[in-house]
């Protein structure tokens, strides 16, 4: 799911509209528009304030909360899953796993975040 996905299902669970967004947050009604008609995502600039504005953290936006199977899955060693990782990335795994559920949101919201971005 792609963060605008995400912001408008928070905002139908909210029931929160458009224009009732771009009041709470000051970003243009089309702007906001476009990001569902376009399916773009929002700037890094308006992360935080429709986080504000909507009362939500930056990983409920950028990552999701994390589905019961993927509760149980991180519960699962890291050598029982994939034993044969890169080094990178067994070593990521295995850092993550001694990680609480919110270092390990945060540490996937700006994994995204670096996914996301262009050189």
């Amino acid at each position: 799911m792609t963060i605008s996905q995400r912001l408008f299902k928070i905002m139908d669970e909210q029931r929160v509209s458009i224009p009732e967004l771009s009041y709470r947050t000051g970003i243009s009604k089309q702007t906001i528009y476009d990001w569902k008609k376009k399916g773009t995502n929002p700037g890094a600039d308006k992360i935080m304030i429709i986080c504000e504005a909507l009362r939500i953290t930056p990983e409920d936006l950028l990552v999701g909360k994390p589905e019961e199977d993927e509760t149980e899955i991180a519960k699962i060693s890291v050598d029982e899953i994939i034993p044969e990782f890169d080094d990178f990335s067994y070593k990521m795994a295995k850092m993550s796993t001694g990680m609480t559920e919110s270092q390990r949101k945060r540490l996937l919201a700006y994994m995204s975040m670096l996914q996301n971005m262009k050189e």
